[in-house]
């Protein structure tokens, strides 16, 4: 009798169907650990509800342009959620991403986005408001090497920025500013974490400058030291983009599940686990709800301030430009 019952169960077991299954790699930037532990599990119960179909979400995570150029070396990315632009046009000059990738998505395929920003110390003893304070000589601000990190080079653009502003757009006295801050750090790190651990764990330096998300979460992980966010009076939009490698992911038969994935970031589930970690969202709704630890700034663009990626590339990141002038001997 336990015979028959159990080849009983075992025909009615393989006779029912199995559970259609979806899977994804989604490769993004080095901060974002956390961030994508909160998002997937989330769209994985939306995917479940909407098509009854499971999903698993795989995490490569790393330098964006590090991260860029693995893919085109052969790692097997379904979707890319990156901190640079840049790095996605890379994929699209290979033909592993459509050309037209930042027409597919809305507000140019960024979902969300931000900006640099400051992290200081308890009480903030050097009166640290603005990127001027950054100049000073008693200011000791911390941030990678820009030669190397995504994130350091929106630093150095936005604090250019700040003074092409302030001196109603004069470029030499932008490239002494910025000159002034990089002889002020103490150390440049090659990454973004890398100079949180200067900063938060070997206690170096003033000042820590990096996107404002990554100052919600430390402030957050070292709560004990009391770090304080400071928004400067402006700063410069950073996008954060998102596309499907469409190359791999036909290939992989992703298609659906990727696209899907990239609209839900949209939606006001995901807008709202965004704004919970510091970043700004484009949901109007939910950005209200956040504006308190999302303060008003002044915020421009690459394109208004430097005429777009293309420029900045040739006029200041390219081998022996505006860039390395006011980084020599550091």
């Amino acid at each position: 009798m336990k015979r028959s019952l159990l080849a009983a169960a075992l025909a009615v077991s393989l006779a029912a169907p199995a559970a259609a299954q979806d899977r994804l790699l989604n490769v993004s930037y080095d901060i974002a650990r956390e961030l994508f532990e909160a998002l997937n599990p989330a769209f994985a119960a939306h995917w479940q509800e909407t098509t009854g179909r499971t999903v698993t979400i795989d995490q490569s995570h790393g330098g964006s342009s590090r991260q860029a150029r693995a893919i085109l070396e052969g790692l097997n990315a379904d979707v890319v959620t990156f901190n640079q632009e840049t790095d996605i046009d890379v994929l699209a000059e290979s033909g592993l991403v459509p050309a037209n990738w930042r027409e597919l998505l809305p507000n140019g395929a960024s979902p969300y986005y931000s900006l640099p920003a400051f992290l200081v110390r308890s009480g903030n003893p050097k009166g640290i408001q603005d990127w001027d304070d950054l100049a000073r000589d008693d200011v000791a601000p911390v941030f990678p090497n820009p030669k190397t990190s995504g994130n350091a080079r929106y630093t150095y653009l936005a604090a250019y920025a700040f003074e092409l502003a302030r001196t109603d757009g004069d470029h030499a006295a932008a490239q002494e500013f910025t000159r002034a801050i990089f002889a002020s750090v103490p150390v440049f790190d090659t990454g973004g974490r890398a100079a949180t651990q200067t900063f938060a764990e070997r206690g170096i330096g003033d000042v820590l400058v990096t996107f404002e998300a990554e100052t919600g979460g430390i402030a957050a992980e070292y709560a004990a030291q009391g770090f304080e966010r400071v928004t400067p009076s402006q700063s410069l939009f950073a996008a954060f983009p998102v596309a499907v490698v469409a190359q791999n992911a036909e290939r992989n038969g992703s298609t659906e599940v990727a696209t899907a994935y990239l609209e839900w970031l949209y939606s006001p589930e995901a807008q709202r686990i965004l704004a919970e970690h510091f970043y700004r969202v484009t949901d109007e709704t939910v950005a209200a709800e956040f504006a308190d630890s999302l303060p008003a700034v002044d915020l421009v663009t690459v394109d208004e301030v430097f005429g777009g990626w293309d420029a900045i590339r040739a006029e200041h990141l390219a081998d022996g430009a505006i860039l390395d002038q006011v980084f020599v001997n550091q």
